[in-house]
Order: C-alpha cells, then sequence, then structure tokens
C-alpha cells in the first residue's frame, strides 16, 4: 500500500514517514499544498495523510481539488487546529477521518488500517483457497500453517489478495508498493514474488501465484 503524507513540519513528516515504512507501506513525503495536489492526481495512492496548515495551499483547498478530480482516494486529516468547526469543514470538504495534533503514533497506525479496509471484508480477513491474511493481526496462514513474511512481502501479498483475479502490471505494482524513488529497472518486483512463491505456494495445491506472460503476476486459484 502507497501513501502519500503532506506535512510541512519536517521532524514530524520524519515520524510519521519512518513508523509507516516500519509496518511495510511505501511513503511519499511532501511540504507544501500545491506539490501534494500535484501528487495525489499523478499517482494513484491508497491513502493521504494530510496536514491543514500548509504553505502555497491550505489543506482544506488540497482535498477539495483531489475530490474535484475525481479521485476516491481516503483522506486522513492530521492537524494541530482540532477545534470543531476546522473538524467540520475538513470532513465537509471531503476528508474520511480527523486527528488533532499532538498524536500517538498507534492511534494513527490504527486509524489507517481501518481508513485502508473500508469497501474490504467486514472481517478484515482476505482469503483465496486455503491462503488467509488477517490484516487486522498481520497474520498470514495457508491451510492452517503460519507464515512469516518480510514486510515487504507481506505489503505485495495484501496488494495481491485485494486484487486477486486481477492481472497486474509490474508498472502497477510498483505504484502501490515501493515510493517514489524506486528505480524502475530494478528486477525487485520478480525477486520478492519469487519469495513469496516459495514461502505460500511451495508444498502446497493449488499454486497461487501466476507470470501473466509479457504483463506482470496474478493471484488465482483457477487453474484453466
Amino acid at each position: 500500500m502507497r501513501i502519500l503524507v503532506v506535512e510541512d513540519e519536517r521532524k514530524v513528516a520524519s515520524f510519521i514517514e519512518k513508523g509507516l515504512e516500519q509496518e511495510g507501506y511505501a511513503v511519499d513525503v511532501v511540504y507544501d499544498g500545491e506539490t501534494a495536489v500535484g501528487q495525489a492526481t499523478s499517482f494513484d495512492y491508497d491513502l493521504i495523510v494530510l496536514d491543514l496548515m500548509l504553505p502555497k495551499l491550505s489543506g482544506i483547498e488540497v482535498v477539495r481539488r483531489v475530490r474535484e478530480s475525481k479521485s476516491k482516494v481516503p483522506i486522513l486529516v492530521l492537524s494541530a487546529k482540532s477545534e470543531l468547526d476546522d473538524r467540520v469543514k475538513g470532513l465537509d470538504a471531503g476528508a474520511d477521518d480527523y486527528m488533532g495534533k499532538p498524536f500517538a503514533f498507534a492511534e494513527l497506525s490504527a486509524r489507517v488500517r481501518a481508513l485502508l479496509r473500508r469497501g474490504g471484508p467486514e472481517d478484515a480477513k482476505l482469503r483465496i483457497a486455503d491462503l488467509e491474511m488477517d490484516a487486522a493481526r498481520r497474520i498470514v496462514t495457508r491451510g492452517g500453517k503460519k507464515i512469516e513474511l518480510t514486510v515487504k512481502e507481506y505489503a505485495l501479498l495484501e496488494f495481491l489478495l485485494r486484487n486477486a483475479r486481477r492481472p497486474l502490471a509490474r508498472t502497477m505494482i510498483i505504484e502501490h508498493i515501493w515510493d517514489i524513488h524506486f528505480d524502475s529497472v530494478s528486477n525487485v518486483v520478480d525477486v520478492h514474488i519469487n519469495s513469496l512463491r516459495n514461502k505460500i505456494d511451495k508444498g502446497f495445491t493449488p499454486q497461487l501465484i501466476h507470470t501473466v506472460r509479457g504483463v506482470g503476476y496474478i493471484l488465482t486459484d483457477d487453474q484453466t
């Protein structure tokens, strides 16, 4: 999952970035509202964490412009302006959630997970065949056997599960799992796919991760 953090206080931005990266998210950071609108309307983000008090364009204006672009990306407003009127303005502009500063990262992380689960299974579990991911507890099992994954492997598998039975191009995978500084000519996607295959397919039937020649990969239990 790829997240855009918009925060002009660089220490706060770095704190959020490092925390989210440790949980497996790809994170891009920008420091003003104008750049935020450009990023949010040019790239396919899974979530935006947005401060209200920004240079060039306010956070409220960023929300409005992102929504005017027809984007439905979840937006979590994070601001020291925590009065009721400010919350109402943020939500009315199109934000999905609102947190005041100062904040505990554990709560921010929980709200991020909740927003990313919206529209998914109510029990927060993703399944295909006998492979199951408990997104709330970040546990993966296949055939009842717990599978240990690295942070990036987990993020990649979650993306595959949320798009099960749908062919995914390497570029699409890169856009959601790696940040803007990623070297697009690297074979890191193929390396991580092979690692996942060894962990979730080796010794199990049916094989779930398949190569789509000329496109990328697909997670499916359809063997036809």
